[in-house]
């Protein structure tokens, strides 16, 4: 199935699948996520995860490498809208919280691509039971059989070479690996293509301009937060046509030359217009 995001009434039947917080839920009810991600390198790519990730969550922990620490605490300075944990308090965070996003800019080289190894390692075997989304760094790194342990399946947000590296396969073949791995795929190309196995769609829309770094960050931290109340399914398609409806407003307005931030701000308005604004 094709869902173009130009055709709006396509694109607000399947947001409205999307799963509302309820009027009279409390703090919390809404569900917390844990964003794990950053390195030396790569400084924002996991913060733009949690930014456009904290529109959606009722609560957003993130937690970054030791190699990123000193920058990792600064950041309790200007990342107002969830909250910074330290490394050793991290998995009692894994417990708490209702879905865990892992990679979005780590390493898989040197003593930090170690270090992601070793972590996504120990969250398969020792929480199998929790919600994971996988991305960037970790799929670099991790077994395909890993996926097998876990008891809910994953949500993975590989581009083309990630996939083939994580499945050893030609993206081609994505539907067979979802359903060998059984695991929810958010294949990031042109024309987005998410599959578990079972139903497949393509996204089509978006411009040149999500092709700048970040974006692929910014779809991670969307399709986690939707996850905490949609199946990862649902809530990796929703993501696709957000972003890329987002990049067709922002086109509008900029041409090519918006920026991340720029999706970050206008992306939850797109979703009101849709949700709640739209009665048609």
């Amino acid at each position: 199935m094709l869902i173009n995001t130009s055709n709006i009434q396509s694109v607000k039947n399947y947001l409205r699948q999307l799963k509302l917080p309820d009027q009279n839920s409390h703090k919390g009810q809404n569900g917390r996520l844990l964003v794990i991600g950053g390195s030396s390198l790569f400084h924002s790519a996991s913060i733009w995860a949690a930014e456009i990730a904290s529109h959606f969550a009722d609560i957003v922990h993130y937690s970054s490498t030791e190699e990123n620490n000193e920058i990792m605490f600064s950041l309790k300075k200007k990342f107002h809208n969830g909250i910074v944990v330290p490394q050793k308090d991290l998995f009692n965070y894994v417990k708490e919280d209702n879905v865990i996003l892992v990679g979005p800019g780590m390493m898989r080289s040197g003593d930090e691509g170690k270090y992601t190894y070793n972590l996504v390692k120990k969250l398969i075997e020792d929480f199998p039971e929790k919600q994971f989304v996988f991305d960037a760094g970790a799929l670099q790194v991790m077994d395909r059989n890993w996926l097998l342990k876990l008891k809910q399946p994953a949500l993975v947000t590989p581009h083309q070479e990630e996939f083939r590296l994580l499945f050893g396969k030609n993206p081609s073949f994505i539907k067979e690996a979802a359903a060998t791995y059984k695991t929810t795929i958010l294949l990031k190309k042109i024309q987005d293509v998410i599959t578990d196995g079972q139903e497949e769609i393509i996204i089509e829309g978006g411009n040149a301009g999500l092709t700048k770094g970040g974006t692929g960050d910014v779809l991670a931290g969307l399709a986690a937060s939707l996850s905490l109340n949609n199946s990862p399914f649902i809530a990796a398609v929703a993501a696709s046509l957000l972003l890329k409806f987002t990049a067709d407003q922002l086109y509008q307005k900029k041409g090519y030359w918006y920026n991340v931030n720029d999706i970050i701000t206008q992306l939850p308005e797109v979703m009101a217009s849709f949700l709640l604004f739209d009665k048609s």
